[in-house]
């Protein structure tokens, strides 16, 4: 059988199946286990991890669609475009540089989107921002 599992790499791929670092019980089962053992463990981790993948991207094109969503109703509630409806649904937000915008668009799960990253640009034209005091 060929092993495709890497020690160097186990650490790496529990967070991102666990959010967290393997802790000091996983490395004793870890350096015991033998070779089909530690395989079939990194083969379930690739699993979870290609699952949650999925996942992830389903969730970002719900959470697209409920932004874009947003608009369209602020716009069928007055605004007279999609810059003016960006501009209602920013003011009520504090920017005090683009890095909040950023955060904004962040907290709406969809800034490392294509759509996202036009997100920001199309905001950081519209949005007023505080002065630090």
């Amino acid at each position: 059988m060929t092993y495709t599992y890497s020690n160097d790499l186990i650490s790496d791929l529990h967070k991102e199946v666990y959010g967290r670092r393997p802790t000091a019980s996983f490395w004793m089962g870890w350096h015991t286990a033998s070779q089909s053992q530690k395989q079939d463990t990194w083969d379930e981790y690739c699993r979870v991890n290609d699952l949650q993948e999925i996942e992830s991207k389903a969730q970002e094109v719900r959470d697209v669609a409920a932004f874009e969503a947003r608009i369209q109703d602020v716009i069928s509630l007055g605004a007279s475009n999609r810059v003016e409806a960006l501009r209602w649904i920013s003011e009520s937000e504090t920017f005090y540089h683009g890095q909040d915008v950023e955060h904004f668009v962040w907290e709406q799960g969809i800034l490392f989107t294509k759509y996202g990253k036009q997100l920001v640009k199309d905001l950081l034209l519209v949005v007023k921002y505080k002065e630090c005091a």
